[in-house]
């Protein structure tokens, strides 16, 4: 065992693990439910600012970049910076930034504020893995990562359904308010409780690294993120994807030649890890299918409210609050093999489900559909992670879990993107055909709008159609999991193997 290991395993014996997790949890849940307040509040938002669409999606955007930039450089952090220094600064950035948006003015004040908070955020997510990681042995964490997913998926279910109640019934900035007292109380715990429980190494900062990472993953998310709206053949789409892709490129190149990469992406020689990684790339954007197209059909088909949509989604994310930490103790005894066939076969019927929408099916069998879908997504998200990163040594841990939630955050983007697109794509060109051959006419403004109505509908069912399909090679995929327990370190192989050929 190494020295870092050895002074980590003798460390997290001594720590007090309840009140980092209550601190964790908290900041972890207050930044994702922030995230789901916007998602709803932005129509009224444009009114209160006077803003088009276009603009207020940067605020969702926006996030989202910083917040995908900045996961790449959580574990050059992670090694520089104390455990307690890190929480404490990701607590203080998203609570000033919270302020901010609260007190905004204009769109500019509250974009400042969202940048802030995002700063925040991408320190905080990728440090809960790490620490989790950390402080719970291999034989536990699958318990450790279930708690950890009652913040991650439980706050971006409830989300919705808060954003639309207060949007109803007061201001928009009433959200902020409610988010802040939150962050400030996670920001005391952490300063109160809050341990180190990794090792400093005094990294040295990949200036180039970060330039690519920063091209690399800015232009893929913000091309991914227009491509929704923009459609595929937008100028803006095509050059962020170029620029983003060479950014890749140029970052890879980089961070396989550099002695201490920032992001190692020798991880991939880890067959596990690289299995799940993919699986969960997958299992990401199927997940955001549903996300964003039920709440498009709730609302702009069927007529509902934002708080009706909302409540639609919240059983299910009880259920899923309350099956993560379940989840995680059967995936000790059993591992993530047979969860995640289970739970992709649920997800693939009930992906195949909302496939077959009409304009008259019933909410509650939207409820229970949806239900379903998020009791088979409990068994998938954090098992899966887990059994990528039992397979990796302590000190690729950071790397590990940066590079995952990275892939994650890009894997979102692309999922809304291209389910979006889907849909579009598919209602203009039947509502074209519709016109061309004479089977509707523009003139007619109630037929009209009737069959574009319909048309939506079978754009939103070709896209879970997709979904479906794309659910199922995940679940080919999770056919060949095996447990696994932390492999050698393929660096003390090459140094084993350098020693030797000099000899």
């Amino acid at each position: 065992m190494s020295t870092i290991t050895a002074n980590a395993a003798a460390a997290a014996k001594n720590i007090r693990r309840g009140p980092i997790i209550a601190a964790l949890l908290i900041g972890a849940f207050v930044a994702l439910l922030n995230q789901t307040l916007m998602n709803v509040a932005l129509p009224q938002m444009m009114k209160s600012l006077d803003i088009e669409a276009s603009k207020a999606q940067w605020l969702t955007t926006g996030f989202m970049l910083v917040n995908g930039v900045l996961i790449p450089v959580s574990a050059y952090l992670v090694e520089k910076f104390t455990t307690r220094a890190l929480f404490i600064t990701a607590m203080v950035l998203f609570s000033l930034g919270t302020l901010v948006c609260a007190l905004g003015t204009g769109f500019e004040m509250i974009m400042v504020g969202r940048v802030i908070q995002a700063g925040g955020a991408g320190i905080l997510m990728p440090l809960m893995n790490i620490v989790f990681l950390m402080i719970f042995p291999i034989e536990e964490r699958g318990k450790a990562m279930g708690l950890m997913a009652v913040a991650m998926i439980f706050a971006p279910a409830v989300g919705p359904t808060l954003s639309g109640w207060v949007v109803q019934n007061y201001s928009w900035r009433v959200l902020f308010y409610i988010v802040l007292p939150l962050a400030i109380f996670a920001t005391l715990l952490g300063m109160k409780f809050m341990q180190n429980v990794t090792v400093k190494t005094s990294p040295k900062l990949d200036k180039m690294g970060i330039v690519f990472s920063t091209l690399g993953f800015g232009g893929l998310l913000y091309g991914f993120s227009e491509a929704g709206t923009d459609g595929w053949g937008s100028n803006t789409v095509l050059v962020s994807l170029i620029v983003g892709a060479a950014g890749l490129i140029l970052l890879v190149w980089r961070e396989l030649v550099a002695k201490k990469p920032m992001l190692e992406f020798r991880i991939f020689r880890y067959n596990m890890y690289s299995l799940t990684t993919v699986i969960n790339i997958i299992v990401t954007m199927a997940m955001y299918s549903g996300m964003i197209l039920l709440p498009l059909y709730l609302q702009n088909i069927r007529g509902f409210t934002p708080m009706e949509s909302g409540l639609m989604l919240l059983p299910g994310a009880i259920l899923m609050g309350i099956m993560s930490p379940i989840t995680g103790i059967i995936f000790d005894k059993i591992g993530a093999r047979w969860l995640s066939i289970i739970g992709l076969i649920i997800t693939v019927i009930t992906t195949w489900e909302f496939s077959r929408l009409t304009d008259s099916t019933t909410y509650l069998h939207l409820i229970l559909t949806y239900t379903a879908r998020m009791f088979g997504m409990s068994m998938l998200m954090m098992p899966i992670t887990t059994a990528g990163l039992n397979q990796l040594p302590q000190r690729l841990n950071s790397h590990g879990t940066a590079m995952s939630n990275t892939l994650r955050t890009v894997a979102g983007a692309l999922g809304m993107a291209l389910f979006v697109s889907l849909m579009t794509n598919h209602t203009k060109s039947e509502i074209t055909d519709a016109v061309m051959s004479g089977q509707v006419s523009q003139t007619d403004k109630l037929a009209f709008a009737k069959f574009s109505q319909e048309a939506m509908i079978h754009g939103i069912t070709h896209a879970f159609v997709v979904a479906t399909w794309v659910t199922v090679i995940a679940l080919v995929l999770a056919v060949f999991i095996r447990k696994t327990s932390p492999a050698p370190d393929f660096l003390k192989a090459e140094e084993q193997a350098a020693s030797a050929s000099k000899k």
